[in-house]
């Protein structure tokens, strides 16, 4: 892609309001004037929402992406009601294979006759295992059904020569969410509970009644034994050790108690001549534990790890006491989602394309993806200028960034080409068995890569997600064809808002090339240093200071937010603020803001950005979030950019002794 003129950028930059009446955006009947936007623009913005507001109890949170979620539900909801009604759709087609898997999902009476049968089979199978070698037979069976176990393969591009796939290996088996679960003192109770759920999981089989808690004290055994080799989610951010090239020799010499040759002859494929591991200190770990760990307690792990995978689609007893723990304990919700909202979230994983070409064809409008296409463009024209004004960077890594925007892969909406689902069957025998046929088809494409150029236009989200992504070993953004809508993006509103909640998602992700992780990856997507080393000290230097800001916020007790597991998310949403906002100010052409329900343009644009992030969340989601997410919290997402941007100071006349008020020597200003 060449680099834009002077003339390209001048016809980019024009403003995007249609000629008819446009609405402010922004919810007036959210504001709450008892509190000073000075002093918290979130609860000034979001404030009477807050408090008239109640997460639903099928939810651990609740806010502006749950309500578009809700809104695209019902859309699809709509949409398979006429698909199981569709009698006549030919076999092997894309209808057919909709139709059936949603209607067997949904047949509850057929679940409960079944009970465990559907995983009978790789139960049975498991039980024959009596060697080391059986052991990886099972495990990559158990693998290309989605079921994890002890060795983690995947396909993917390869970070140091980006246009070919290769194969990786990283850790897994851990069935709580973190390494530090097993370990940390705040997270005992919660580990107590996933012992007491092992048990109850395996009493659902019903043949177990008597040793369910030896099968749940050797599990636990060796998880905790798996958790002490892997790396918790801040150590997994840096990029740099997540690489670790080996030859097939050196991965043999590493862990010559595993037979790799076995193991991915059973996987359908040669052992690959070279591969990278994640995590080497997990493999060398697990090389001890196939000796140390025995055939009956390794034989305990993979059927826990089969229960665990396939409760969600077995019968009401299976699937009650998943929630129990992953939805309760984990995430405080009260109750289950109705079945069809959870059938829905299976035929998004299962057939998400087939799926998401119907939505698109119903419910997207063509004229959104137009003028966020136009946004996009703006965005980018708005982080050249940006780029080119940093005092801190040198001309010659100026040059490599705006490289990286002039290689920018835009995708907006759904794919250009479609994923082919005929080689997949879809019957009606079993929800669980259609579920790992999807499985098993996703993983023959994704081996189907190997030695093949990487395909840059393929799509990592469906197009109904509520989301949007960068992905740095391609260089591309992507916004699907869901989050397209209010409360983030608004046809009939003005540029204020739209730059401020659609215009900031763009620019966040734009900044994702440029933030911790995506920085070390160059234009053409590889994991090389194209920074001077001074300039990226400088880049480091002001990372620190958002760490240290966001390590101040308190979430809930004592419990702060991690600024280094965060820091790639936070330092994403104050370029992209910053950029929407100067993308904004380059669309009025000179002219000052419209006054509109008497806010000017600046403030309906920081407003439309505190809106965007309300968000309520139950405490036991909030200190899961805290261990495990990369991103903050919604009310620190919006106060701590704004914070740091002195053109919110002067939209709202912030000043020292405010509540929002940051010492200019604190500001972050990186972007």
């Amino acid at each position: 892609m060449q680099k834009l003129n002077l003339l390209s950028v001048s016809l980019l930059l024009v403003n995007l309001a249609f000629s008819q009446t446009l609405t402010p955006g922004i919810n007036l009947s959210y504001l709450d004037s008892s509190v000073s936007p000075r002093n918290d623009i979130y609860k000034f913005a979001n404030g009477k929402w807050l408090n008239t507001q109640k997460i639903p109890a099928s939810d651990g949170s609740w806010g502006s992406f749950n309500e578009i979620h809700e809104r695209n539900v019902a859309n699809l909801k709509a949409l398979m009601a006429d698909i199981s009604k569709d009698t006549k759709a030919l076999p092997g087609t894309n209808n057919q294979k909709l139709r059936d898997f949603y209607l067997t999902a949904i047949d509850s009476a057929k679940a409960e006759k079944e009970g465990m049968k559907p995983i009978a089979a790789d139960l049975a199978a498991i039980d024959l295992i009596k060697t080391k070698d059986d052991l990886l037979k099972r495990t990559a069976s158990l693998n290309k059904k989605g079921v994890p176990g002890m060795i983690g393969f995947y396909v993917y591009s390869d970070f140091k020569n980006s246009n070919a796939n290769t194969c990786y290996l990283a850790q897994t088996g851990l069935g709580l969410p973190d390494k530090d679960f097993y370990f940390e003192p705040q997270y005992e109770a919660v580990k107590k509970e996933y012992a007491e759920h092992i048990v109850r999981g395996f009493n659902c089989l019903g043949k177990y009644p008597e040793s369910v808690g030896v099968y749940s004290v050797t599990i636990m055994k060796i998880e905790t034994e798996l958790a002490k080799i892997s790396m918790n989610a801040v150590e997994q951010r840096d990029p740099q050790k997540q690489y670790n090239p080996f030859t097939k020799a050196e991965l043999t010499k590493l862990t010559p108690n595993i037979n790799w040759d076995i193991y991915f002859t059973a996987l359908g494929i040669k052992t690959p001549e070279n591969i990278v591991l994640n995590q080497p200190k997990y493999y060398e770990g697990l090389n001890a534990l196939m000796n140390t760990i025995s055939i009956p307690e390794w034989k305990m792990f993979l059927k826990w790890n089969l229960i665990k995978a396939a409760s969600p689609f077995l019968s009401s007893e299976f699937v009650k006491e998943d929630f129990k723990f992953t939805g309760t304990v984990l995430s405080g919700k009260k109750e289950m989602k109705p079945l069809y909202k959870r059938v829905q979230a299976s035929t998004d994983e299962a057939l998400g394309e087939a799926l998401g070409k119907l939505y698109v064809d119903k419910y997207f409008d063509a004229n959104s993806k137009k003028r966020v296409s136009e946004m996009v463009d703006n965005l980018i024209a708005a982080y050249r200028v940006r780029i080119d004004s940093r005092d801190w960077m040198s001309k010659e890594t100026k040059v490599q960034a705006q490289m990286k925007l002039d290689k920018l892969i835009k995708k907006l909406g759904f794919p250009d080409t479609w994923i082919d689902y005929s080689s997949l069957t879809i019957g009606k025998e079993s929800y669980w068995k259609n579920v790992t046929a999807a499985r098993e088809f996703q993983f023959k494409r994704m081996v189907d890569k190997i030695g093949k150029p990487v395909d840059r236009m393929e799509w990592g989200m469906t197009p109904p997600t509520v989301n949007a992504y960068y992905n740095p070993t391609s260089n591309e953004i992507a916004f699907p064809a869901g989050i397209m809508q209010v409360p983030f993006f608004d046809v009939n509103a003005d540029d204020a808002f739209n730059y401020g909640v659609m215009g900031s998602v763009i620019g966040h992700e734009l900044t994702h090339g440029f933030d911790d992780q995506g920085s070390q990856f160059d234009s053409d997507g590889n994991l090389k240093m194209w920074w001077t080393e001074s300039d990226y000290k400088n880049f480091t230097d002001k990372t620190k200071l958002i760490i240290e800001q966001f390590n101040d916020f308190v979430a809930i007790d004592t419990l702060h937010v991690n600024g280094e597991l965060t820091q790639g998310e936070n330092i994403a949403d104050l370029g992209g603020l910053t950029m929407a906002y100067y993308a904004y100010q380059k669309s009025l052409n000179g002219k000052k803001s419209p006054v509109m329900a008497g806010f000017t343009g600046e403030q309906r644009f920081f407003l439309a950005w505190a809106q965007g992030w309300k968000t309520l969340t139950r405490d036991a989601y909030l200190k899961q979030m805290i261990a495990t997410n990369p991103h903050s919290p919604g009310n620190f997402r919006a106060v701590g950019p704004l914070s740091n941007m002195q053109e919110f100071y002067d939209a709202f006349g912030v000043k020292e002794g405010d509540g929002m008020y940051r010492p200019a020597a604190k500001r972050v200003n990186i972007w």
